[in-house]
């Protein structure tokens, strides 16, 4: 099969979104089919042979966050040569909602489109503004996806209509066989008193938490001197570290951005996981990566997380944005090997489901149902047996 996706964010920056297309495209690829993925990038940025770039992004204020966005003549130019010259079975567009590369392949497709939506946002002013634009390309959509219940409810509450649910994917053997970094284990002698925390994410971002876990570490420390904490992304670090005082610092450490290797062993490394995000997630796709990598998960109690961690079961979860209970949470995990074991276990039943082999079959399945149900409404309509019904709400509503 002929397979095109579309990234709406720039691949110069990465994301839960771009780490998506970026593996479900390179698994597609592995099963047999021809997959080509279209992106906003800078032209000195690395791009794997699979990937086209569609020019430079600009930053935009999107969904409490700020997100790289390719829109305009010269994007749409580009995206209408990308959809001429690979003559796709299946469109497969993420985000067609944000105003970039998705929603301008959305109004250019001619074919089957399946979208998948990752936002998790139910009072998005911006959505509900823009939906008398967004209208008409969502009617040439023939499938329709979400990643999480969340992102699903978004999408019925903004734009109408209904949604899958296929979660994202994770390649949980790769994390779960990755060696971890001595530098970052916890020693041995210093496992009564201390332990090893680690964090990943934008943390220039106040939305993905890390001023909370600064706010408990102190007390972290107070209750066991020898814990060090491990901070993974995106950000200022000497302006995050202001937040802590000083006699504290020395026990925190910053790596800026790592590759995917690095990831995966941190994350075997690390005796806790910590996502103090406070909001606009709409799945968590770091805590099924540290899940598979057998880290166990502190969370706060998102919705979104909640559910990856069957409500408490495969992780420990504490009121979003409360520090207090945080470090009472870490305190208590990190002086309690049973109870890291008993997560790590249930993590490593409830990260199965979650894996690209079976999150990919279910999204081929959807490709399929597209292009066999728009080739037989096709004929019909060739022989004088179609409907005056729209394709995609003929689909979907076939298929629900």
């Amino acid at each position: 099969m002929k397979i095109g996706i579309v990234c709406p964010y720039s691949w110069d920056v990465p994301g839960g979104v771009q780490f998506h297309v970026r593996d479900l495209a390179a698994h597609l690829i592995n099963l047999g089919h021809e997959v080509s993925v279209l992106v906003p990038s800078d032209e000195d940025t690395p791009l794997p042979p699979y990937v086209v770039s569609a020019g430079r992004a600009v930053p935009v204020p999107y969904n409490g966050s700020v997100a790289r966005l390719s829109f305009g003549f010269m994007s749409a130019a580009r995206v209408r040569r990308w959809l001429h010259e690979g003559k796709f079975d299946v469109l497969h567009l993420h985000e067609p909602a944000a105003p970039s590369l998705s929603l301008l392949a959305c109004w250019a497709a001619a074919g089957p489109v399946v979208a998948t939506f990752h936002t998790a946002n139910p009072r998005s002013r911006a959505m509900t503004a823009a939906f008398p634009i967004l209208q008409a390309a969502m009617e040439k959509i023939n499938a329709r996806i979400a990643v999480s219940e969340y992102a699903r409810r978004t999408l019925v509450e903004h734009l109408g209509g209904d949604a899958v649910v296929i979660p994202n994917g994770v390649d949980v053997g790769y994390f779960a066989a990755a060696a971890p970094n001595p530098e970052w284990t916890t020693p041995d002698a210093e496992r009564d008193t201390g332990g090893t925390i680690g964090f990943m994410g934008r943390f220039e971002e106040p939305r993905k938490g890390l001023p909370v876990l600064l706010e408990a570490f102190p007390a972290i420390m107070e209750a066991r001197p020898n814990t060090r904490l491990l901070v993974a992304g995106r950000g200022d670090a000497e302006e995050a570290l202001k937040a802590l005082p000083a006699h504290v610092r020395d026990n925190v450490t910053f790596l800026g951005m790592v590759s995917d290797e690095a990831r995966a062993r941190l994350l075997r490394s690390v005796d806790i996981y910590c996502a103090p995000n406070t909001g606009g997630e709409s799945f968590g796709i770091i805590l099924v990566e540290a899940m598979s990598a057998g880290a166990p998960v502190l969370a706060s109690d998102l919705d979104a997380f909640s559910l990856v961690l069957d409500g408490g079961a495969a992780g420990r979860l504490f009121p979003n944005g409360d520090a207090g209970a945080l470090a009472k949470a870490a305190i208590d995990l990190l002086g309690d090997p049973g109870q890291r074991s008993a997560l790590r276990e249930a993590a490593s039943t409830a990260v199965r489901r979650y894996d690209w082999s079976v999150v990919a079959a279910d999204i081929l399945a959807i490709y399929e149902m597209v292009t066999e149900s728009t080739a037989r409404v096709s004929t019909d309509n060739r022989t004088g047996t179609g409907t005056s019904t729209g394709t995609g709400a003929a689909i979907w509503r076939g298929h629900r």
